[in-house]
Formats: structure tokens, sequence, C-alpha cells
């Protein structure tokens, strides 16, 4: 997926695209993380889907829930989803610094093979 330290460095254009692929990425783990928050809170607590986005999305958020949560069912998914979702954070954060990580000690070991 990334060049390998004795290859060059990537152009931008294709650098760009990397990133973009990524965001993509991350934007698909979100979507996907969300749905399950809301057919989570829709089927356990009986919210309506508006409530359960809205609940989804604070969780997913880190915000916390809006509702009061009432039946053990949603209590126990409510937990499991905000530990979900502090991990689905992570993961997000380095599906889109990676590219920008590799780039930069991409780079850097360039530069180091050139004053050799």
């Amino acid at each position: 997926m990334y060049e390998h330290k004795n290859y060059p460095l990537l152009s931008k254009q294709k650098y760009f695209l990397r990133l973009l692929k990524h965001f993509l990425l991350a934007t698909g783990v979100i979507a996907f993380s969300l749905g399950i928050g809301v057919i989570g809170y829709h089927i356990t607590e009986g919210l309506n889907w508006i409530d359960s986005i809205l609940n989804a999305s604070m969780i997913l958020g880190g915000m916390g829930p809006v509702d009061v949560i009432h039946s053990v069912s949603g209590k126990l998914f409510a937990s499991a989803y905000a530990l979900f979702s502090g991990i689905i954070f992570l993961v997000i954060v380095g599906i889109i610094f990676a590219p920008i990580y590799h780039r930069f000690l991409h780079k850097f070991h360039l530069e180091i093979k050139e004053k050799k």
C-alpha cells in the first residue's frame, strides 16, 4: 500500500489521492459505526429513528447520550457502544494520519540518505 523506503517520494497528486482514499475509508468506518449505534438504540430502547441517530451520534462523538436509558439491555448496549466508540475514534485517527506520518518518515529517511 505504501512505497518502500528505497523508492522515491510519491508525487503530490498521488499523495493527495492517497489522502482522499484514507478520508473516504474513515468516513465509511464512521458511517458503519453510526449505523450500529442507530440500530442498537432502536432495538434495545425502542427509540424512533431520529432519536436513535441523535443518541448514536452523541456517543460516537464523545458527548454522551441525550435520552435517559431505561432498560437493562439499553444500558448494556450503551455501555458497549461507548467503549466501541472510543476505540473507533483511535482507529479513525490512525486511518487519517497514517499517510501523513508515512510521508513524513519517508521524506526524513530520504533526506538522511542524501546526506550520506
